[in-house]
């Protein structure tokens, strides 16, 4: 396999020549492309940029369409990537310039990738524009480089580093309610370049306020809301870079999200 096509990792094994289920692979890692049932959210094109994202219209809000993100040649291999720097960001300004998917989910799987250009560069990457992955540089934290923020360690570990395409491989399972009340969490897995570093983690609440995500006004961000959301990035005013972009929309029954 070609090292660019991702890691394979295999969850269920057997014989074809016995009858027996094929073995499944799941595809993880940098340069995985999207699956035949998945939809690409950003491959590299200024007009895919302009038609399935927006700015989010959080109360923070400085940025005016079309969206001021830019187009870049990649730095690294053949293609472009999109440079979240936006001027309305400046400063780390989150929530001035954030964008965001038209399309919304409840359960999902989701690949995307980044490249950090410089020390401290920092972005996130929101599930449901509600639950930050964290993009940051340098921190080792519970708030650093990975985490689910705010719940879990940092699997720092696991990073390229600077200059080079990270990977994020997550299965996301909505939080369930019922008449009105939330009744199960919100549920992630997910592999950091090809390595699981959280598994079935469950999501309290939503962090950073109101200029962070959905329901982050609510109740200290623990008033989520059954309302679906898009894939949101968040723009710092760093030269952060994102490609290859895909979701597949899913229906996970049960409270498992490992994959």
């Amino acid at each position: 396999m070609n090292k660019i096509a991702g890691k394979s990792l295999l969850f269920s094994a057997s014989l074809l020549a016995i009858g027996l289920s094929f073995p499944v692979a799941a595809q993880v890692g940098v340069g995985v492309k999207a699956p035949a049932k998945a939809t690409v959210y950003f491959d590299g094109s200024r007009k895919m940029l302009d038609e399935k994202w927006t700015y989010w219209k959080g109360p923070r809000l400085a940025a005016e369409l079309p969206i001021k993100w830019f187009i870049v040649n990649d730095p690294v291999d053949k293609g472009t990537a999109v440079n979240t720097n936006d001027p309305a960001a400046a400063g780390g300004k989150y929530g001035a310039a954030d964008i965001v998917t038209n399309d919304t989910f409840k359960d999902f799987r989701l690949h995307v990738e980044f490249y950090i250009s410089k020390p401290g560069g920092n972005s996130g990457v929101y599930l449901q524009n509600r639950y930050e992955i964290q993009v940051l540089d340098g921190d080792t934290t519970s708030h650093g480089m990975a985490a689910v923020i705010n719940e879990t360690p940092s699997p720092y570990y696991a990073y390229n580093g600077v200059g080079k395409w990270n990977a994020y491989d997550i299965m996301f399972r909505a939080a369930r309610f019922k008449d009105g009340k939330l009744v199960e969490k919100p549920m992630v897995t997910m592999y950091f370049n090809g390595k699981k570093v959280h598994k079935n983690q469950k999501i309290s609440q939503v962090w950073g306020g109101p200029n962070s995500g959905v329901d982050g006004g609510n109740d200290g961000g623990k008033g989520i809301t059954d309302t679906p959301g898009g894939l949101k990035l968040q723009a710092e005013g760093h030269d952060v870079l994102y490609r290859n972009i895909w979701i597949q929309k899913m229906d996970i029954k049960e409270a498992n999200t490992d994959f």
